[in-house]
């Protein structure tokens, strides 16, 4: 029997137990593998993917719903992938008119690389904004910073989660509970004994990743970045809202490069709900 084309195979559901076939096809791109952050999507998100009947995966991708789980208010989409075997073929369209037809009237969010702009652009999504990524291993400053922050503890996480809707502008609690757990380092910064920021750091390959990054002002986020960067003997990387300028210098001027710069889009909105004043780095790219 002739092998079907990748556009006549259903489109599913994934789940954690396609774990290692998404992490496969991470790996057949040229992707690290990434399975700790596939896990956490595959979790806290929903999975959608096309089976090669040869084995593995086709293609791959995951959209994590904020707000009422009943009624989403913004789904981010990431880890949109294409074996290499089936690239070119309209497979990744396919997916993707998939995804925005399941999430109807669901405004959607996504960081785009510049390869795959011009395929979201032809969906509708529009360029919002930009990130750069940057990394590197971070050198302490002389001078300690004078705001005060600290390990965060399971106290903490109600005054978190209320900091985290408020700057991202959605309920996230299914993925910053996640938090804990799936991160190394979890820290806070207070002020009189209130919550003005917070932030993780996650491993990922050689590298902590530092998201999410929500700080009440510059100096706050500068302070967690170097609070977090005291604590690893990893290099750090981290995507930073380019409208952040004195963040970026400052990291630049620590040790950290630019990497790379991914355009920030939305479908359904003109721009992202929130603070972004107080909205530094995402958790990952890949949810927003």
């Amino acid at each position: 029997m002739p092998t079907p084309s990748p556009a006549a195979l259903p489109i599913r559901r994934l789940t954690h137990r396609d774990l290692t076939a998404c992490a496969d096809l991470s790996e057949d791109r040229g992707w690290p593998r990434e399975e700790r952050k596939w896990g956490l999507l595959l979790s806290a998100g929903k999975g959608y993917g096309i089976d090669d009947p040869a084995g593995g995966l086709v293609a791959a991708s995951v959209v994590t719903e904020y707000g009422s789980p009943s009624r989403p208010t913004l789904g981010a989409v990431g880890m949109v992938l294409v074996a290499e075997r089936h690239a070119r073929q309209g497979v990744g369209r396919r997916l993707m008119r998939h995804i925005v037809a399941v999430m109807g009237p669901v405004p959607l969010t996504l960081h785009a690389t510049p390869n795959g702009r011009p395929l979201y652009e032809e969906l509708g999504f529009k360029t919002t904004g930009r990130a750069e990524m940057v990394c590197g291993r971070f050198t302490p400053e002389g001078t300690p910073s004078d705001v005060v922050t600290r390990a965060a503890t399971a106290e903490d996480m109600p005054a978190v989660l209320r900091l985290d809707e408020e700057v991202f502008g959605a309920d996230r609690t299914h993925l910053i509970t996640r938090l804990p757990a799936f991160a190394d380092q979890l820290r806070v910064a207070e002020d009189g004994g209130r919550v003005i920021g917070y932030a993780a750091a996650w491993p990922n390959m050689a590298t902590h990743v530092v998201g999410p990054l929500i700080a009440r002002d510059t100096e706050t986020a500068k302070a967690l970045l170097a609070s977090l960067a005291a604590r690893t003997d990893r290099p750090l990387r981290t995507d930073i809202d380019v409208r952040h300028e004195d963040l970026l210098a400052w990291v630049k001027s620590r040790g950290l490069e630019s990497v790379a710069f991914n355009a920030v889009m939305t479908h359904g909105i003109a721009e992202l709900p929130g603070d972004w004043n107080r909205r530094f780095a995402p958790l990952t790219v890949a949810a927003g």
